[in-house]
C-alpha cells in the first residue's frame, strides 16, 4: 500500500472510533506524522507537517525531510507570540489568537496539512523513497527534538548522529531538556512553550 493510502486509512479508522465526536471543529485534535517503511532495499518515507525524517548517507551528510508550510502562514501572529516570553500573560493571549487563526485555514488549501479527523490530509504530506544503500542510518523524529537544530543551533545534524550512536534517543532527549533547562522562559529562543514533545525512533543497518 502506498504511505499516502495507509495513512488515510489509519486516519478514518481513528476517526470512525469517535463517531459521537464534533469532528468538524476546527479545534479537532490533530498531529504531526513522520513515517519510515523498508521494504526489500528501499526506504520510502511520509511526512506531514513540521516531524522530519533525517537520513545519514554512507558517504557522509545528511538529507532531512520536513514539511513547513505552517511557517508561511500568519507570519504576524507568529512574531507577535515570539516577542513574549513564555509563561506570561501576554504570551498566552498572542499564543491563544495564534491558534484561533491557525484553526480557520488548518488542512486548506490556504493553510497547512496535518492528521485529523480529515483522511485528505494524507495526500497532502511530502513523500519519496532512497535506496538503502545509500543510507548508514536514519531519524525519525518529533519537532520537539529536531529543534535542537533547526531553531536552537546548539547541534548540527552530525552531532545529533553521534549522540544517537553513542546514547541512543534517551540520551538526545535528555540533551534537548538540558538545553531548553538553560532558557525556560524562551528569552534566548523565543517559541510557543518551554519544551515540545520530543519523540524518535533511530534506525541503523
Amino acid at each position: 500500500m502506498a504511505l499516502p493510502d495507509g495513512l488515510a486509512a489509519a486516519l478514518e479508522r481513528v476517526a470512525a472510533l469517535h463517531s459521537d465526536c464534533d469532528l468538524g471543529n476546527p479545534g479537532t485534535p490533530s498531529a504531526t506524522v513522520a513515517v519510515l517503511r523498508q521494504s526489500d532495499q528501499v526506504l520510502d518515507y511520509l511526512v506531514l507537517a513540521d516531524s522530519p525524517v533525517v537520513f545519514e548517507g554512507t558517504e557522509g551528510g545528511h538529507t532531512v525531510v520536513t514539511d513547513l508550510r505552517v511557517d508561511d502562514v500568519l507570519p504576524d501572529l507568529r512574531a507577535e507570540v515570539e516577542r513574549h516570553e513564555t509563561h506570561t500573560q501576554g504570551h498566552r493571549e498572542a499564543l491563544q489568537r495564534l491558534v484561533s487563526a491557525q484553526r480557520v485555514i488548518r488542512n486548506t488549501s490556504d493553510g497547512y496539512w496535518v492528521a485529523g479527523a480529515n483522511p485528505e490530509a494524507a495526500h497532502h504530506g511530502l513523500t519519496g523513497s532512497v535506496m538503502l544503500r545509500d543510507v548508514r542510518s536514519a531519524a525519525v523524529m518529533s519537532d520537539g527534538v529536531s529543534r535542537l537544530v533547526t531553531e536552537y543551533e546548539m547541534a548540527t545534524w552530525d552531532d545529533i548522529f553521534v549522540t544517537l550512536r553513542a546514547d541512543g534517543p534517551r540520551g538526545l532527549i535528555r540533551t534537548v531538556r538540558e538545553t531548553e533547562a538553560t532558557d525556560p522562559t524562551g528569552r534566548r529562543w523565543p517559541r510557543y512553550k518551554s519544551g515540545d514533545d520530543a519523540t524518535v525512533a533511530y534506525c541503523r543497518w
